[in-house]
């Protein structure tokens, strides 16, 4: 599409009507910048999948001019190296951030050189005609930013994910001054985090979460194992100072939270006395009361610490009666089996499980309603796009900011889009004027990088019907058949039902292949196909299955 001088341009790759993958677009003339990379982990629906990040087509035709990170959760900076060979420029994000992106890009070989640039709020960055400004806000991570984009047309304000929290653990407050100075200036466009626009209220701060854990430290006499986000920096720190405080020892378990804490101990993000910290494997070498274990897994990740531990399969961490396991984290939806799979094994050890629904071990890192309209208030857009979440969350932020702006002399116009929607904004204008291409693109990091539709359906295929084999030996010269035809079965039917079946279906292969015209019967490729469709169509008949048929036709 034509790119206009009088116009900006905003486009939506990933993040809206889902939670994850949140990337946006913003364009003026020649220059795009990118706000944020992010990746969201597949569910059981993607066999084999490892990861999925935006379909980059919409920026493969244009120069991208930098990336600027908001912050460093995986739904905005995993997909950092899958856009990287895409941007031309710099990218732009908080000490905390970019140290969380490096390891990623040294995984994939990547050497940024000079390319990572680190900001601190409220610096200011020239991209082009645009003027990217970071101001600080509150979030479950530290060194997160908003943005204020200043453009031709006016100012455009990026929340990123956010929350107000007026007691931070790190003493870096919300800026909520900055954000009441852009309003009385004039904004022309606000997106914003949505993800908890249905929570009535505020949302707590972390300190509200230390009480609990004060109770659980009192009252725990074994070994006392917290499983947390290993971004969850401000909760770490949180666990680490009652662990001091109470006398016990500090493991961090797990290859993620090892790593993180790593970063946030090098970058002073994270303070543990001297003495106080001991590795995983020195675990057993203390009574399991002087010692706390931070672990990964409090999603039921089934490769974590924890349900390693669970099932008293890790080397180092073993679980009895009298220890304390405490899930700090909230149940992403979809991860309620693993999760309660992981709590049942843990019982099977005997010791005790605290959740979120039993104690206060957690609280969001988003901002519930009050939040939103605080912002809203605040900012005082011309043009309004929610962003972050479902699209059930997108509309009733709509009809929140609504709410909040009855009665102004100007009011509020609401655009609610979604991935791929083609935003122009004007001096006074908005609207939404065309579609640019949006998708998924699914990685498996362990074998083949990028895995197309086409191996999903085969992989579901497999799963739900399972796989047969025909194996055939064929002369060469004339086409005739080499003995019996075998069949191998995997997921088809039991075994001990199979030998009539299987001999049923080699004996009907046999007469299917004489049948054949000798043209057929000599063409592997016609052979192969032909094979094909009787075997499914005989065990479709037989077991009202449809399986994944692989004919294997040999030579002699």
């Amino acid at each position: 599409m034509a790119e206009t001088q009088d116009t900006l341009e905003v486009v939506p790759l990933g993040g809206l009507g889902e939670f994850g993958m949140n990337m946006m677009a913003v364009s003026w003339g020649e220059t795009t910048l990118v706000i944020d990379a992010g990746a969201m982990f597949p569910g059981p629906e993607l066999p084999g999948v490892d990861l999925v990040v935006p379909d980059l087509t919409y920026l493969q035709s244009r120069r991208v001019s930098a990336l600027v990170l908001t912050h460093g959760h995986e739904d905005h900076i995993g997909g950092v190296p899958y856009v990287w060979p895409l941007v031309d420029g710099h990218v732009y994000g908080t000490a905390f951030t970019l140290a969380l992106v490096e390891p990623k890009l040294e995984e994939h070989e990547i050497d940024p050189g000079d390319r990572l640039r680190v900001i601190e709020p409220p610096a200011r960055v020239e991209i082009g005609p645009l003027v990217v400004e970071f101001i600080r806000v509150t979030h479950s991570i530290p060194d997160a930013v908003a943005l204020a984009i200043h453009t031709p047309v006016g100012t455009i304000v990026h929340t990123g994910d956010f929350k107000v929290d007026h007691t931070p653990l790190d003493g870096r407050h919300f800026d909520l001054h900055r954000f009441a100075t852009l309003g009385s200036d004039g904004v022309l466009a606000l997106f914003a985090d949505s993800t908890n626009v249905d929570r009535p209220g505020v949302t707590g701060s972390e300190l509200e979460v230390a009480s609990a854990f004060e109770e659980i430290f009192t009252s725990a006499t074994g070994l006392l194992v917290v499983a947390t986000f290993s971004s969850s920096i401000h909760r770490i720190q949180m666990l680490v100072r009652l662990a001091e405080r109470f006398g016990r020892k500090v493991a961090f378990v797990g290859r993620g939270m090892i790593q993180n804490s790593e970063i946030a101990l090098r970058l002073g993000y994270l303070a543990v006395r001297e003495g106080s910290q001991i590795r995983e494997s020195d675990v057993p070498a203390f009574p399991p009361k002087d010692v706390l274990c931070i672990a990964t897994g409090s999603q039921g990740e089934p490769r974590s610490a924890l349900a390693r531990i669970a099932i008293d399969d890790h080397r180092h961490v073993k679980l009895g009666p009298g220890d304390t396991v405490v899930l700090s984290a909230r149940a992403i939806p979809g991860n309620e089996k693993a999760i309660g799979r992981v709590i049942d094994h843990v019982a099977r050890r005997g010791a005790e499980v605290i959740t979120e629904a039993t104690r206060h071990v957690h609280v969001s890192g988003h901002g519930s309603e009050e939040e939103l309209k605080l912002v809203l208030s605040l900012v005082q857009p011309r043009f309004f796009v929610p962003v972050h979440g479902e699209f059930r969350q997108l509309a009733q932020h709509r009809r929140v900011a609504e709410r909040v702006t009855r009665g102004a002399k100007q009011p509020i116009d609401v655009l609610v889009a979604e991935n791929g929607d083609v935003m122009q904004f004007g001096m006074d204008s908005a609207a939404i004027v065309a579609k640019a291409p949006t998708g998924r693109v699914l990685i498996d990091d362990t074998r083949v990088g990028e895995v197309a539709d086409e191996v999903i359906r085969d992989r579901r295929h497999l799963a739900g019907d399972g796989i047969v084999l025909p194996v055939v030996a064929m002369r060469a010269h004339d086409g005739g058949l080499v003995g019996s035809p075998e069949i191998v079965t995997r997921g088809v039917v039991a075994e001990a039902a199979s030998e009539p079946l299987i001999n049923e279906a080699s004996q009907l292969l046999a007469e299917f292949i004489e049948n054949l015209s000798r043209e057929e019967r000599t063409d592997p490729g016609l052979l192969r196909e032909a094979i094909r469709v009787e075997v499914r169509r005989f065990f479709r008949k037989r077991t009202g299955r449809r399986p994944l048929v692989l004919p294997i036709v040999m030579e002699i």
